[in-house]
């Protein structure tokens, strides 16, 4: 067994060295202080510390325009370059004519097929579920690639056998707007059930997007707790991960937290970080946004 756990964070680029717009400046981020000693920018995108890599991932693809997130993260799942076959770069969600590659080439498939164990990570509320039920059909790359692969959704009843974590961290956010009553726990304790669920299967996924919305400017009330969250939970998984038996991928899909001057994604390089058993030999092989999948398939498989 070789497992891979992948960190997906929405909207989070290699931005310039400016401590009134780039947050990980303004703000300090462990990851980068306290692990690397120093924090990525445009004049220096790659870091390298004990095995770990931080690096720029090529986002743009040879398309004009902004990266968005429906291409980019079929790029990033798949392996292709989906803003070229789809001729512009497109978002939030897939476009259509993807739908099928998303079917065939998603990294779900890929380690189904060769008889290894997917998991998805994220748990959803039971809202979630009802929306499937209605027949609606609008789902994120990594939802749809789950549902076209069979595999499963984790719902609130994997979240408290501790099977799962919501996209927020904390569950927090669950009760507050949700209604829930779910036992709040933090950074720490869900990065730990993380890893241990990666060590149980040969590809874990979990994914976070808030970051892209706080770059968006949505939810600014509650900058501080999420930017808090996920700093202490990736110091976690770093801290923590067990680099001689999992390797670790936290990849995102365009430019936008990174430069909060401007609420739209950005023309800057994705961050990519890894570490870990393979970190290296991926660390080489990825250059762009397609190449991370193939890059895992090749080194981790």
């Amino acid at each position: 067994m070789n497992p891979v756990l992948m960190i997906f964070i929405d909207g989070v680029g290699i931005g310039e060295k400016d401590f009134e717009f780039n947050p990980f400046f303004k703000y300090g981020f462990k990851v980068f202080d306290n692990i690397f000693k120093e924090t990525p920018h445009k004049g220096k995108p790659y870091l390298e510390k004990n095995g770990m890599f931080v690096f720029p991932t090529d986002a743009k693809l040879g398309v004009e325009g902004l990266p968005q997130s429906g291409t980019g993260q079929v790029a990033i799942f798949c392996g292709m370059n989906a803003p070229k076959f789809v001729g512009k770069h497109f978002g939030p969600f897939p476009y259509s004519t993807t739908i099928p590659i998303i079917a065939e080439q998603n990294i779900f498939k890929a380690y189904k097929d060769r008889g290894k164990t997917p998991y998805f990570a994220n748990a959803y509320p039971k809202v979630f579920f009802d929306y499937l039920k209605s027949g609606k059909t609008r789902l994120s790359t990594t939802s749809l690639s789950c549902r076209l692969s069979g595999i499963k959704l984790n719902s609130v009843t994997d979240l408290r056998q501790s099977k799962a974590l919501t996209a927020e961290i904390t569950n927090e956010r669950w009760n507050r707007k949700l209604k829930y009553q779910l036992k709040v726990i933090s950074p720490e304790t869900a990065a730990r059930r993380l890893l241990r669920i990666a060590g149980k299967n040969d590809f874990t996924l979990y994914e976070f997007f808030h970051t892209d919305h706080l770059g968006h400017g949505r939810i600014a009330d509650e900058f501080e707790a999420i930017y808090n969250n996920l700093d202490r939970f990736l110091f976690t998984i770093l801290s923590e991960l067990n680099k001689e038996a999992i390797t670790l991928v936290i990849c995102s899909d365009h430019g936008n937290f990174e430069d909060l001057s401007v609420k739209t994604h950005t023309m800057n390089p994705a961050l990519t970080l890894t570490a870990g058993k393979n970190a290296l030999q991926l660390a080489e092989s990825i250059k762009d946004l397609t190449e991370i999948k193939p890059s895992i398939i090749k080194y981790c498989t």
